[in-house]
């Protein structure tokens, strides 16, 4: 049996890269899984993938900035499935973190709201539709998609590193309000992780510079961070809530000048 067999479960941005690679996952480990996402096709992709090998799934199309949207997919899982027990909120809007979130003094309010709704309000919406539904099933675990943007600075994309810093905070809030009702929340701070999306900036004099900064010996990769969440969606983490757990390859773990004297 797997870690997560009889387990009901959503997975938001779940089309492409680490959202699909945690969908796959979590029904490898036996749960009902909802691929979740705003790309209709490619959820349905994905879904086909997890059906072809004897998983559980079924597509749901979502769309973060929109409440009604955001309610009507727990509704869906919970219609399907008959509950819900974990919820693993990673969809972002990576679309505006490519292209228009621009530096603090360049940057449009416009796209610092869009940002907010979708990666934000849209976390607290999902969470909110969800909990009462974890806690019918004595208990359950919320996992948010954070980033190590969200814990220190860059020269770009303030409005997405806001938001994942945000995320870390209110995922002790809801750690403090619901654990003694059963409900475990935790978060995942991916570093640089290799996907389609990323893939552009993943080469070249940029992911040498990644590297060189990793303590390990290769860039991220999705289902690094999908054994993270599946970890924290599990019995095995039942004494862990309200944590950030920093999937990095140790990006964030040393002094600044570590890459240099270490090449020097």
């Amino acid at each position: 049996m797997g870690r997560l067999e009889g387990k009901i479960a959503i997975v938001t941005g779940a089309a492409s890269g680490i959202g699909a690679a945690t969908a796959r996952r979590v029904a490898a480990e036996g749960a009902h899984t909802v691929v979740a996402d705003l790309n209709t096709d490619g959820a349905e992709a994905v879904t086909k993938e997890i059906r072809a090998v004897g998983g559980s799934a079924t597509p749901v199309t979502v769309d973060l900035g929109d409440v009604d949207s955001v309610r009507a997919m727990v509704a869906a899982a919970v219609d399907t499935y008959g509950g819900l027990d974990i919820l693993h909120n990673n969809a972002a809007a990576t679309h505006l973190a490519a292209r228009q979130d621009l530096a603090v003094g360049e940057a449009d309010p416009a796209v610092w709201d869009d940002t907010m709704r979708i990666n934000l309000r849209g976390t607290m919406v999902a969470i909110q539709a969800a909990v009462p539904h974890l806690i019918a099933r004595g208990g359950g675990s919320i996992i948010n998609t954070s980033s190590g943007s969200g814990l220190a600075g860059d020269l770009r994309n303030p409005a997405y590193g806001a938001s994942k810093a945000a995320l870390i905070n209110l995922t002790q809030y809801v750690a403090t309000q619901y654990g003694k009702q059963g409900v475990r929340c935790n978060a995942v701070a991916p570093g640089f992780i290799v996907t389609p999306a990323s893939s552009g900036s993943a080469h070249g004099a940029i992911r040498e510079a990644m590297l060189r900064h990793h303590l390990t010996p290769r860039l991220g990769r999705p289902e690094d961070v999908a054994s993270a969440v599946v970890f924290l969606a599990s019995d095995e983490s039942t004494f862990i809530t309200g944590h950030t757990l920093r999937v990095d390859g140790g990006l964030l773990a040393h002094q600044p000048y570590v890459a240099d004297l270490r090449d020097a």
